[in-house]
């Protein structure tokens, strides 16, 4: 096909189920959707900047499957055999990876380091195109605020965040954006404190972004670990009718009965406008994300996020749906504000679990203000994946 759009991917990593073959893959097969298999007949990887392959690698046989050049550094995948900048956008894929993590327990993946070079390029070429950044833009608020100044200085359209906001929901849930009036609301989640707990920082900032009168940013943000969660609940802190309203959603679980998880964490955070924000993170107890919250009359409503851990991973095949139409209007569907708010609440809750659990104040660097989308972004309307989703003859093959 002519007219297709020339796409680079920066890769840490390209394993079995990684993010990258969740992504990059997927681009380049095909991907299985609820409404069936989806080829992205506009988009094209010309190249590949792969940070280090481990014995499990893929990501080489792959691009030689399809007859992508891998190059040996950022800047020549994105000149992509030419003199100047040679791609139309850039899929950067900074999870996974033989990383270390920090004394706060950050995994330093390097996605400001990625991201500084390919501004560079930008800069250097004298133009910009779209770049999606998957999950947080850093690890490091710090980083981030740079990566968005930046991206604001070169004009780059960007697009960033969690596959969560694109997975199925039980009930179906979307608020009429600046309707809704909410005082609490709360996620569940769990796995690793701070890969996952983004993952329900996004689950629930795309529920109350859309409440009356937009997202006006976060004014504090705390974390408790072990028995100060359950003591917080009693004092009041956080809204244990909400947990037990998300929790009963949940199909995979151990037990209804939150205090027997061995190792739980409660995220609290304030936000500027009065809202309270709970993420519950129950690890080993429930493999699920749910979202819970109380309206200002009274009324709770809950929906349970479902991802699809085994088979084509579908859920990750509408974020890519997503991408192609950022790539091809240089307008993220949902707003990039989002994960920049996102990206800065996990990094105080790393802070304040390293500093003694303490309350931070993020009332200057989290004063971050959007609306929501008018139009829903491409994902499932249905409870559970259906059709090509689950159709093993019909998963992201070619």
């Amino acid at each position: 096909m002519t007219n297709r759009l020339r796409v680079a991917a920066i890769i840490t990593i390209y394993h079995p189920k990684s993010h990258a073959d969740v992504t990059v893959t997927k681009f380049l097969k095909g991907a299985s959707t609820d409404e069936g298999h989806y080829a992205f007949d506009d988009i094209e990887i010309v190249s590949i900047y792969l940070d280090h392959a481990l014995e499990n690698d893929i990501g080489l046989g792959m691009a030689e499957q399809f007859g992508v050049p891998v190059y040996p550094s950022i800047h020549r995948a994105l000149l992509a055999g030419s003199d100047q900048l040679n791609v139309d956008a850039v899929l950067l894929i900074g999870e996974h990876g033989d990383y270390p993590h920090n004394e706060r327990d950050r995994h330093m993946y390097p996605r400001r380091y990625f991201f500084e070079q390919i501004a560079g390029v930008f800069a250097q070429s004298g133009r910009s195109v779209p770049v999606f950044n998957d999950k947080h833009l850093a690890y490091s608020f710090t980083d981030a605020r740079w990566m968005w100044d930046r991206a604001a200085e070169l004009n780059i359209p960007l697009m960033a965040g969690s596959s969560l906001p694109l997975c199925w929901r039980r009930p179906w849930l979307e608020y009429e954006k600046g309707v809704v009036e909410l005082d609490e609301a709360l996620a569940i989640s769990y796995g690793s404190i701070e890969a996952y707990g983004f993952h329900a920082l996004e689950t629930m900032q795309c529920m109350v972004e859309r409440r009356r009168g937009g997202e006006t940013g976060i004014v504090s943000v705390q974390c408790l670990e072990g028995d100060d969660v359950w003591r917080a609940r009693d004092r009041g802190e956080w809204p244990g009718d909400l947990a037990a309203a998300a929790i009963a959603l949940c199909e995979h679980k151990d037990t209804d009965d939150l205090t027997e998880c061995d190792k739980p964490a409660v995220f609290l955070l304030r936000y500027a406008d009065g809202l309270k924000g709970t993420v519950l993170h129950l690890d080993e107890t429930v493999r699920e994300f749910a979202y819970a919250a109380r309206h200002q009359d009274g009324h709770i409503d809950a929906v349970e996020f479902y991802l699809q851990n085994d088979g084509p991973f579908a859920h990750f095949g509408y974020l890519c749906q997503n991408i192609e139409q950022f790539f091809r209007t240089a307008v993220a569907p949902y707003p990039p504000e989002r994960t920049l708010l996102t990206t800065g609440a996990i990094d105080a809750v790393m802070n304040s679990r390293y500093e003694q659990h303490r309350v931070i104040d993020t009332s200057a660097q989290l004063q971050i203000s959007y609306q929501s989308y008018d139009q829903m972004p491409n994902r499932p309307r249905g409870e559970r994946p259906t059709g090509a989703s689950i159709d093993p003859l019909a998963a992201d093959i070619i």
